[in-house]
């Protein structure tokens, strides 16, 4: 494995990655960075937008991107825990249970709509995401390393849905928008598909093992005690704000510093910088943060994004 210090050689597989992926999703570069980030990161991402701008799309371009196993499971509100994790099942010439593993033993897993379907259901999810395990009738079975969550939910739609609590939103590291395209875009969206769908011809640009590498390199991305500090007081004031009832976790806080070290990377740089975290305090911080209840009815994610930027503002960015 090459020095997980030497960006050169870190950077080149990235960028294959990146583009791969731009090469069916069009002019939403900044929202393909931030896939790439939550891989690397080692993080699970919540795509929220409105239908049919690419959140499915998105992520099954980032599974077919890497050699890896891949599975989309649609929510709906009768779908059970056992329909994600497995079952045991009773084996009639072995006289014993055997284990059937469910759809989220992939190492990525599209919960499409995940807040389509009841909260028991979307428990079965809370030990996946924080630990890599399943456990099952007792028995502890461990998930594919890479593992990733890729969950896509429409965030203006309310009839028969069920919104995520606060303790499963506190698993997801990034949450990302990708918002209409340009006219341009657009075009370049409809001539793409004229002849064929570009996502039947995309190929695998990384390896299970190679991505698993660079993982493991991103670790080693030097942050400064100062950029340290920085990010703690950025949290810290979203716990004291007036306007938050709930602030971000050290969870969150976790999340931000691996995030900012994956965004250093793709930026090819070996250390963190303070903008890595102003960057990144927005996509990781506000699905996190509950408003106090008289503006719960109309809070929107733009709404909790403007106090995370009044926070940044206030907090002095380190020389």
């Amino acid at each position: 494995m090459e020095d997980p210090l030497d960006i050169a050689a870190l950077a080149e597989p990235i960028d294959r990655l990146q583009a791969n992926i731009s090469s069916v999703i069009f002019g939403k570069t900044e929202a393909i960075r931030l896939v790439v980030v939550g891989l690397l990161a080692r993080g699970h991402l919540l795509i929220e937008d409105i239908p049919g701008v690419g959140k499915t799309t998105l992520a099954q371009a980032l599974a077919r991107s890497i050699n890896v196993s891949f599975k989309c499971i649609q929510f709906t509100p009768d779908l059970l825990p056992a329909d994600i994790t497995g079952i045991s099942v009773y084996d009639q010439d072995t006289k014993s249970f055997t284990f059937k593993p469910g759809p989220v033993f992939a190492s990525i897993v599209l919960a499409d709509e995940i807040n389509r379907t009841t909260p028991r259901t979307q428990s079965a999810l809370l030990e996946a995401m924080n630990s890599g395990t399943v456990t099952v009738d007792s028995s502890t079975h461990t998930l594919p390393i890479p593992f990733m969550v890729i969950a896509t939910q429409n965030p203006l739609e309310f009839i028969g849905t069920y919104p995520l609590p606060e303790s499963q939103l506190d698993r997801f590291l990034l949450r990302i928008e990708l918002e209409y395209p340009t006219r341009e875009e657009e075009k370049n969206i409809l001539e793409s598909r004229r002849l064929h769908d570009p996502m039947s011809s995309l190929k695998p640009v990384l390896s299970a093992d190679r991505t698993y590498r660079l993982i493991e390199a991103v670790r080693s991305v030097m942050v400064e005690d100062s950029v340290v500090d920085y990010l703690t007081r950025i949290v810290e004031r979203t716990r004291n704000h007036p306007k938050v009832v709930l602030g971000a976790s050290p969870r969150a806080s976790l999340g931000l510093y691996r995030a900012a070290q994956a965004l250093a990377v793709t930026e090819r740089r070996n250390f963190v910088l303070p903008d890595d975290i102003k960057a990144l305090a927005a996509p990781v911080l506000a699905h996190r943060m509950l408003l106090e209840e008289q503006m719960r009815s109309r809070a929107t994610a733009h709404l909790v994004t403007d106090i995370i930027n009044e926070i940044l503002d206030r907090v002095p960015v380190p020389r």
